[in-house]
């Protein structure tokens, strides 16, 4: 049990490192995700005073629209509800949100030495999957955030090795999987994707001339999945009267582009959609999927694990080991080409894409060997041993030489993020704002946590709109930055509406973040 020990330690201690370094939120989901578990913490309930996205609310300006309003309209709750225990205890400190996904997430590391050497790998190739599992890749530094990266890795992960093991003949393993595939959909909803491919396995495995998974443990797999969902469920059925508000309003489906999904004035219907030609669609859905596999290339497999990933999944392309895994893979790239291209490039594909991490790193690792053995044929009297471990040690390190170096980069990015929007905190402070004050921001959950006040999100519309949504929510302030959506440009140099007052803060030549007034008569 050694082993396993130290890799999690070692994945502790990463994550650790990386919440010392950089303690806050550092995007739009965690900046959700903190607001949403300090509201359930100081008991206000599954409830938010931010709109980020219209589409939670129907994709338009409601008939009703007030703050707060219900939470998880488009996200799912898990991610908060880890963070709620830690907050009661300890208050709403940055760490103590970070804390749950520190620990959970550095189970992945002596997981993916589990599902390693279940596998049959040898003890380097797993062990060195646990390692960089540990540091994994180019999305090292979003696997210490209050998001679902830390949940939906090991989750999914796990649920897959599950899989793998009812195939080889454990029934409960196979009930596990379908337990676990229900946490992974409570942290996202294209978790259900984990559970198409529990349910494939069992008819794969019915097809064979001995099935070696009762019917049984397929119905306790799919009964797992519906216990832990079912109050969830019942839960927005009872709020919403849809399990999704946001796939209702069209809007996760029928946008022509990312632009559209900001937007409340354009349709999000079928006819939209397909309005926009054959051609130009094609090439939406092709382009979901170049980005779905270039952000798996960089972020997931850090360019250097690639083509060891393909020899080494084309060595085990006939295990019942990686079997679910390589299906879960073909499911979710096709999902992400067919379904959800828009938003691949947008951040969805890498929230899914953190997951196929464990179990790649494994293939990785035994392609390395495998590499090896083949230029070890060439050379009967070499023993490739020797070089195998110095290979599979030179690459470890290579990846995790990068990993650590981005972590700054994508540091920098999200502290420039926070230092704009401690300067409209300040702005608004000294303009004598109240905390009760609501703003219209590009990044309405941000500017919550950064300067507690609620408000909505900018829409992507053109100055008309963004009036008659500032009307509709009594907004007092606007926080316009640069190329935040078409409108602010115009604003910002200069055609400033007659509802807006004259700005209390102006950084940039030209300026690249405002903040105006909204004077409110001149806005009816």
């Amino acid at each position: 049990m050694r082993t396993p020990v130290i890799l999690y330690v070692l994945a502790l201690l990463v994550r650790a490192a990386l919440v010392a370094a950089y303690p806050d939120p550092g995007y739009t989901d965690a900046y959700y995700y903190v607001d949403a578990a300090r509201s359930l913490a100081q008991g206000s309930g599954f409830n938010v005073d931010v709109v980020w996205i219209f589409p939670e609310v129907g994709g338009a300006i409601p008939a009703d629209p007030t703050l707060p309003i219900p939470a998880f309209g488009h996200w799912m709750p898990l991610a908060a509800l880890v963070q709620v225990p830690f907050l009661a205890l300890f208050g709403p400190q940055s760490w103590a949100s970070a804390a749950p996904f520190v620990l959970i997430g550095a189970t992945a590391a002596p997981l993916t030495w589990a599902i390693a050497r279940d596998a049959g790998a040898s003890a380097i190739v797993a062990v060195g999957a646990g390692v960089l599992i540990a540091v994994p890749a180019l999305s090292v530094a979003f696997m210490a955030q209050p998001d679902n990266f830390a949940l939906f890795q090991p989750l999914v992960a796990g649920a897959l090795w599950m899989t793998a093991r009812g195939l080889k003949g454990s029934p409960r393993s196979f009930v596990l999987a379908g337990l676990l595939a229900g946490l992974a959909t409570l942290s996202r909803t294209d978790g259900v994707l984990v559970l198409l491919v529990v349910v494939l396995a069992f008819a794969w495995d019915r097809t064979r001339g001995r099935s070696v998974i009762p019917a049984s443990a397929a119905v306790g797999a799919v009964a797992a999945f519906v216990l832990v969902m079912a109050p969830w469920w019942i839960r927005q059925l009872a709020v919403f009267g849809t399990l999704s508000p946001s796939m209702a309003s069209g809007k996760v489906l029928f946008i022509r582009s990312i632009g559209e999904w900001d937007s409340i004035a354009t349709p999000a219907t079928l006819e939209h959609l397909l309005g926009m030609g054959a051609g130009p669609l094609l090439a939406s859905r092709v382009g979901g999927f170049v980005a779905a596999v270039s952000i798996y290339v960089v972020l997931i497999a850090g360019l250097v694990l690639a083509p060891f990933i393909v020899v080494g999944g084309w060595a085990r392309r006939r295990s019942h080991d990686f079997g679910p895994f390589l299906t879960y893979a073909a499911v979710l790239f096709s999902f992400s080409a067919i379904v959800s291209a828009v938003h691949v490039p947008g951040g969805t594909f890498i929230h899914s894409a953190v997951a196929l991490a464990p179990h790649s790193y494994v293939l990785a690792l035994g392609g390395v060997a495998v590499v090896v053995a083949w230029f070890g044929r060439r050379r009967p009297a070499w023993d490739p041993g020797p070089t195998t471990r110095l290979a599979t040690v030179a690459v470890v390190f290579v990846v995790m030489l990068g990993a650590l170096t981005s972590v700054g980069v994508v540091h920098a990015s999200w502290a420039a993020g926070r230092d704009r929007l401690l300067a409209v905190r300040d702005a608004l402070d000294a303009a004598g704002a109240p905390a009760t004050a609501r703003v219209m921001s590009i990044d309405a959950a941000a500017t919550r946590y950064w300067t507690g006040r609620g408000g909505v999100v900018l829409v992507n519309d053109p100055v008309e709109t963004i009036g008659e949504v500032a009307d509709a929510y009594d907004i007092d302030w606007l926080v316009l930055d640069r190329g935040a959506v078409e409108t602010t440009t115009q604003i910002l140099d200069g055609d400033r509406p007659a509802w807006l007052g004259a700005p209390i803060l102006e950084d940039g030549d030209p300026v690249r973040l405002a903040v105006f007034p909204v004077t409110r008569e001149t806005a009816e």
